[in-house]
């Protein structure tokens, strides 16, 4: 395959995006709507994802720049069980001389005072200590900045730039490591359905190189976004009377590109939703997390690996369904919570209908070619699945903050990574970027050491595998557990099980508040995309 052959066929066009407003198509040489030669590395759950977080801002030096978009962003989060806080390592590089600056989510009604407070103390905290951030509410009604990323620029260090993108946000219950018995920080909110102190899983990555440079394109955008940050008259006027006029303050020069330094083609996928006022990058939206999903689908042949929070959304399944229906040889795996993570009947009810629907829907096209699991850790606890993780056919892979349902594909803003090693275009040389992070989970699921994947190199042997694994831990359990637990955390996950008068009041519900769409009327239905 010719170079930038394997880009080229898995990747979005500048055209295929759909969105000619936004920039970051243009800065790229050969119409290209990627970037090509950077380095990605791959960062497992919470614990390995904040150790590079504070290794990389401890690094930098005056005039260095910062730029952190957060949905949660807590400053007392520990970055190391000894180690200082988020909010601690952000005050050590303001006073250092290093520019900080914060793109925080802000719901759109306070249906609840403080929804996220510790979004609004992280803004407090930069901007007492001379950083600046941005409380954001320039959302539908109901949605959320979604995006996770940091975004570190070093003017006389270009070499070491970096953008930190995926799942992982900064706050309490993150920081799980393999073993996955919890962060002793906790959100009381996911407390309440996994345990005092939740076992989490997660996916994050880091990547340098010319892409690092259209990360901070996508935060510049949002930034420079002059429609009002917030719309109620109250919060208006509260506002209008602080010394700060949020949202206005100029950024520093785009620096140049980070030079080349791997073998990475990187695409950024986005969602923001068709609103008014309009994003002035995005004047009807963009769903090329939703397109960019389509088109490796569409060259989908061996097998598709999913991890994800949400997997409900009965529109997204159908288009994994197609790829299954499509090509008989096909294999899904997917890796997802055992249950919401909120408790309640409504939001209980609503997730189940739906994931329930999509379930169907995947295993009519699939059969035995189809796969679920859940985790457990070694005490029997469920671990809560955060991540949001593609990879098909061992080419072509995501990792970011959009998930598997409707919502994130149309209504909240969201950013993920689609990457490409071009240094094994056809998939057939092993160890190219895409099987290093399926190899990579699958090791961590199995409980596994980190040399231990010969049989799990080939996707149909992996499938076994790890059948056999879950088997395994399942016989177990209903033999009484009185034998020695076998390793692993994987367990099959069932359908739930809904009624016809819960399916009748809750998907309908579902549908309108709980996973809206976020498309304008003219372009809902298949055909969107």
């Amino acid at each position: 395959m010719p170079e930038g052959g394997a880009a080229r066929k898995w990747l979005l066009t500048a055209a295929e995006r759909g969105n000619p407003a936004t920039e970051i198509d243009r800065r790229e040489p050969d119409d290209a709507a990627w970037s090509v030669n950077n380095q990605v590395r791959i960062l497992v759950d919470g614990q390995e994802y904040f150790h590079r977080l504070l290794s990389e801002l401890a690094d930098t030096t005056a005039g260095d720049q910062v730029y952190l978009s957060a949905f949660i962003g807590d400053p007392t989060q520990r970055l190391q069980a000894a180690g200082p806080s988020i909010g601690a390592e952000c005050a050590r590089a303001l006073d250092a001389g290093v520019i900080v600056r914060g793109l925080f989510w802000c719901q759109y009604l306070d249906v609840r005072k403080d929804f996220v407070p510790q979004n609004r103390s992280f803004v407090d905290l930069l901007y007492r200590l001379g950083g600046f951030a941005v409380l954001d509410q320039r959302i539908r009604a109901f949605g959320a900045h979604h995006q996770k990323f940091v975004v570190i620029r070093r003017p006389g260090r270009p070499d070491s730039d970096v953008a930190l993108i995926g799942g992982i946000d900064p706050c309490p219950s993150r920081r799980d490591d393999s073993h996955h018995h919890g962060d002793p920080q906790v959100l009381p909110s996911i407390a309440r359905v996994y345990g005092s102190r939740p076992a989490w899983h997660d996916a994050h990555l880091a990547v340098r190189g010319p892409a690092v440079a259209a990360v901070e394109h996508c935060f510049r955008e949002r930034w420079h976004d002059t429609t009002s940050s917030r719309r109620q008259p109250f919060h208006g006027l509260r506002e209008k009377f602080r010394t700060n006029k949020r949202g206005r303050i100029a950024l520093p020069n785009q620096l140049p590109a980070p030079p080349r330094c791997g073998s990475h083609a990187v695409q950024l996928l986005r969602t923001y939703p068709s609103k008014i006022p309009r994003y002035p990058f995005a004047p009807r939206g963009e769903v090329s997390i939703a397109r960019g999903y389509v088109k490796a689908l569409r060259n989908a042949r061996r097998f598709i690996y999913v991890e994800d929070q949400f997997l409900w959304s009965p529109m997204v399944a159908e288009v994994f369904a197609e790829a299954l229906r499509r090509e008989p040889a096909l294999r899904m795996v997917a890796v997802l919570p055992s249950r919401p993570d909120k408790a309640g009947k409504v939001h209980v009810a609503t997730s189940d209908v739906a994931h329930r629907k999509a379930l169907d829907l995947l295993h009519a096209a699939g059969g035995d070619r189809l796969d679920v699991y859940e985790l457990e850790n070694t005490e029997g606890l469920p671990i809560y699945v955060h991540s949001k993780v593609c990879v098909v056919d061992d080419v072509w892979s995501t990792v970011g903050s959009a998930n598997l349902n409707r919502r994130s594909w149309t209504y909240d803003s969201e950013l993920t990574a689609a990457v490409v090693d071009e240094s094994c275009p056809d998939g057939s040389r092993s160890h190219g970027f895409a099987q290093d992070l399926r190899l990579r989970l699958l090791r961590e699921h199995l409980g596994r050491d980190a040399d231990d994947v010969e049989d799990l190199v080939d996707p149909e042997q992996a499938a076994a595998v790890l059948r056999r694994s879950a088997t395994a831990l399942d016989e177990w359990h209903a033999s009484g557990r009185t034998s020695t637990r076998p390793p692993g955390h994987l367990r099959f996950h069932p359908r739930p099980r809904v009624s016809k008068l819960t399916r009748a009041w809750a998907g309908p519900l579902g549908r309108v508040v709980i996973d809206p769409d976020g498309q304008p009327p003219w372009r809902r239905g298949r055909e969107r995309w």
